[in-house]
């Protein structure tokens, strides 16, 4: 299988040898996946036939199951997906080369634990290589999705679980427009998406943790420019209310759900360890400063909903004030 799509900003380039692989890939690009071969892709992910260890001859040992050498990193099992990597960075591109040499630990895993199995794969395969590329373009990866309703274009701060997704479904079949479900990568500014399938209460789809579904995400567009940002929580009454919000308890809320986020859970790790195996990028991602960038020129909103769901979020940001913290 050979295709691309713009994943975090990124253009990512894909060939795959493997065809298991190649549908867990098409799964998580869906209509987003295009056929053609593009040349200027600045991530190339190449899924490869071969079984044999990569050859480590001249590396040094960069850390437990990682080597390095001349900008190049080797990771084995990287996040206990079950695939080897090497990363091969060359000027405006980088090349990640896959291939599948599970450990039987976690070959057991991945036949047990199918949907977990499932989301890991797909994020070292697909997600992780763009946003840790678009990470040395100054994005950072956030857990919040950004949509267009009208003339709002709403970016939603929140845990998961508090229900985004469910107003974002609410949104989206009202006409609205959106760049993913749960995940962004933004300068602080604009906000791409970061490719996914929807995973909901119900639906015909795949059956994930939680109780969930995956669904496509239609009215699928790259990138939009949030005009503020909406603080979602889970309120104890029976209906929804709608105040400001300050810009630090926004930034607060938006960096503690991207950390706490499951999605994110083990790109840390890994983007660190490029990032010193590379000497490309921060260590870090600066989370925080891109956060408190957003919230202090964007209008703040918080909305508690209430114990019984139905409003629109259109409904609700007609309710909201601007606030006057500024």
């Amino acid at each position: 299988m050979r295709g691309a799509a713009t994943i975090a900003g990124e253009r990512e380039g894909i060939d795959c040898r493997l065809p298991w692989t190649a549908r867990l890939i098409e799964e998580c690009l869906g209509d987003d996946l295009s056929e053609e071969e593009p040349s200027d892709a600045s991530v190339r992910i190449h899924v490869e036939r071969e079984r044999d260890p990569f050859d480590l001859d001249g590396f040094a040992v960069l850390t437990r199951g990682a080597w390095h050498r001349d900008g190049e990193v080797v990771l084995r099992n990287v996040g206990a997906s079950g695939f080897d990597l090497r990363v091969r960075p060359e000027g405006s591109q980088v090349d990640f080369f896959f291939r599948w040499r599970p450990p039987p630990s976690t070959r057991a895993i991945s036949a047990g634990l199918r949907s977990r199995f499932h989301l890991i794969a797909r994020a070292f395969l697909v997600q992780y290589p763009a946003l840790w590329w678009a990470g040395l373009q100054g994005r950072v990866p956030l857990h919040a999705p950004v949509m267009q309703i009208g003339a709002m274009t709403p970016l939603l701060a929140g845990p998961g679980g508090v229900g985004k997704t469910t107003l974002l479904q609410g949104a989206l079949a009202q006409g609205a427009a959106a760049i993913s479900d749960n995940l962004c990568a933004t300068d602080g500014t604009r906000a791409w998406g970061v490719l996914e399938p929807m995973r909901t209460e119900s639906g015909p789809g795949r059956r994930m943790a939680h109780g969930r579904r995956e669904l496509a995400l239609s009215q699928r567009v790259a990138t939009l420019v949030p005009n503020r940002v909406v603080v979602l929580q889970r309120g104890t009454g029976d209906e929804p209310t709608v105040a400001s919000c300050s810009p630090d308890d926004a930034a607060r809320t938006l960096v503690a759900g991207t950390y706490m986020a499951g999605e994110l859970r083990r790109y840390w790790g890994f983007a660190a360890t490029l990032a010193l195996g590379t000497g490309l990028g921060p260590p870090h991602p600066a989370i925080g400063e891109v956060a408190a960038t957003l919230t202090a020129g964007l209008p703040c909103i918080q909305i508690s909903l209430g114990r019984h769901p139905g409003q629109q979020l259109s409904e609700l940001l007609a309710r909201a004030e601007v606030p006057q913290w500024r």
